[in-house]
């Protein structure tokens, strides 16, 4: 199919899919033939100066509605930002753009990336394209509307942002792929701000390579942004790599798989539990070692997270208060308070004062060294449990790769994404605020430590996906040690390869009634 047909198909599909709410903005549909022909004009151009044609070329990609973009407006789903134009873009977009991507439009999302489920969102919530037991259920968050638009066929490929696991969680919800990138691999100029020590911009795609491909045009050094690696740190990180390869011995074809026992929780669905240790027990089958390994800060993460991730968002979010940014209430004529305080008070949704107030607290005289300086510990643990059992020790830190004569260590860690299958929004409505935090459990560790992580679909196992649904699959997610971030992608594809392209169980006929045993050195 031409790259003229498939973009006027996706855009038919925003059409057909409006109920679904994925997007905020749309794409014009007028333009689209201009806009391909200009861009082949431009590529023919490019082959006869030499220059090898763009991997994304006429590709139509979404950006989350926080990233920000020049003919869109950009509103992070939220009243306070309805109708705002940003004076520039983000430098992702314009790297899409220059690579001869067309933006399809801007994707909704929870207000200001807080939130799960993308239910908390002044334009309405993401309606998934899945049901359960004839409920609809979560398309997960905060970049659901991503997701949604990427598993719906709206676009090619979608950009979101990862703090927590906002990239990872609705691909898995949604059965597609979800990149989130070492910290400072992709540049964040241009991304309005969660929590900047944690914000990632991620990719979703229908599979491994089309993400890979989109990756590859956005990475890259940006002088823009003070968090992103420079261009003589990239080269330093890929050297210890290849020489840390070259010295085990081992490249990614005989790779020690590592499975966090702490990653199986109680709230492990069986349908989840079955999935992994049917691909784990792929990989091995493919010539892959498979080793336990313990993550004791895990427990602890999802709580830090919830410190750190709030105290930075208050911070962030100060400037929205209708003087430096943010509509100014239509109140303020008849009230004598500050000028922030009523819009602020109208302009924001009940999840985002929420966190605010949860941050402000926790940077408190009184209680930051209880709370913001404990977490930071935590964050440190977490980062240091992952450096222990990696066998390529951390790049940028301060940390002497120890001998490893008996090869103990792994090269990569693979794990459930979520614990369970998307929930339904009946059961949404009514669980305790707190409780939906839970969602992120097991993709927090890898933010908190900066680390490279990708959520890859797998089939539900026959005898364990639940009646009067149309869910088939459910999120493996693979986490690597930081820079290591092209093996990630090495490992996702061998996991999806391992279910084919109509992600048919390969050891679904080995029993066919009966459940997989875990490898034999795991307990699961």
């Amino acid at each position: 199919m031409s790259l003229l047909k498939q973009a006027a198909k996706q855009i038919s599909n925003q059409d057909a899919h409006k109920s679904l709410n994925a997007f905020i903005s749309h794409f014009n549909n007028q333009d689209l033939p201009l806009r391909l022909s200009q861009q082949q004009e431009q590529q023919l151009k490019d082959v006869e100066n030499g220059r090898k044609p763009s991997l994304i070329e006429g590709r139509l990609i979404a950006v989350k509605d926080n990233i920000c973009s020049s003919e869109f407006p950009t509103t992070c789903a939220s009243s306070l930002l309805e109708g705002f134009h940003s004076p520039y873009a983000a430098t992702v977009v314009n790297r899409l753009k220059a690579a001869g991507a067309l933006i399809a439009g801007t994707t909704n999302l929870d207000e200001f990336g807080m939130g799960s489920d993308s239910l908390h969102s002044h334009f309405g919530p993401v309606n998934g394209s899945y049901y359960l037991e004839g409920c609809g259920v979560s398309a997960g968050g905060s970049s659901g509307g991503s997701a949604v638009a990427v598993a719906s066929g709206q676009c090619y490929a979608a950009l979101g942002t990862d703090t927590g696991g906002s990239v990872r969680l609705p691909a898995a919800y949604n059965g597609i792929v979800g990149f989130k990138p070492s910290y400072g691999m992709v540049s964040r100029f241009g991304v309005i701000a969660y929590a900047n020590s944690l914000d990632t911009v991620g990719v979703m795609a229908n599979c491994v390579s089309s993400t890979r491909k989109v990756f590859e045009v956005i990475n890259g050094h940006d002088s823009q942004d003070p968090s992103s690696m420079d261009l003589r740190t990239r080269q330093s990180v890929a050297n210890r790599l290849i020489k840390h390869v070259r010295e085990k011995r081992r490249d990614d074809g005989n790779l020690r798989i590592g499975v966090p026992t702490e990653y199986s929780t109680q709230e492990l669905q069986p349908a989840v539990r079955e999935a992994w240790i049917r691909t784990l027990q792929g990989l091995q089958g493919k010539g892959h070692s498979i080793h336990a390994v313990t993550l004791p800060a895990t427990k602890m993460a999802l709580s830090a997270y919830y410190v750190l991730a709030p105290a930075e968002a208050s911070s962030n979010l100060a400037k929205y208060d209708g003087a430096r940014y943010g509509n100014k209430s239509a109140r303020l004529h008849n009230m004598r308070d500050v000028l922030f305080s009523a819009t602020r008070g109208q302009g924001l949704g009940k999840e985002v004062k929420r966190r605010i107030l949860l941050g402000a607290y926790t940077l408190s005289a009184g209680a930051i060294d209880n709370y913001f300086i404990q977490a930071q510990r935590v964050r440190r643990l977490v980062q240091g449990d992952f450096n222990n059992v990696f066998a390529f020790a951390h790049p940028l830190m301060d940390y002497v790769e120890e001998n490893d004569p008996e090869n103990q260590k792994v090269d990569i860690i693979v794990a459930p994404t979520v614990q369970s299958l998307p929930p339904k929004l009946s059961e949404i409505q009514q669980r305790d605020k707190v409780d939906a935090y839970s969602a992120d459990v097991l993709t927090v560790p890898a933010s908190l430590a900066g680390l490279p992580a990708i959520n890859v679909p797998v089939p539900i196992p026959e005898m364990l996906r639940p009646s009067e649904t149309n869910l088939h699959t459910i999120g493996i997610q693979v986490v690597g040690q930081y820079g290591t971030d092209a093996r990630v992608f090495n490992v996702g594809k061998y996991i999806e390869e391992l279910y084919g392209k109509a992600n048919v169980d390969p050891l679904a006929a080995t029993k066919p009634n009966g459940t997989m045993e875990a490898p034999e050195n795991l307990a699961l």
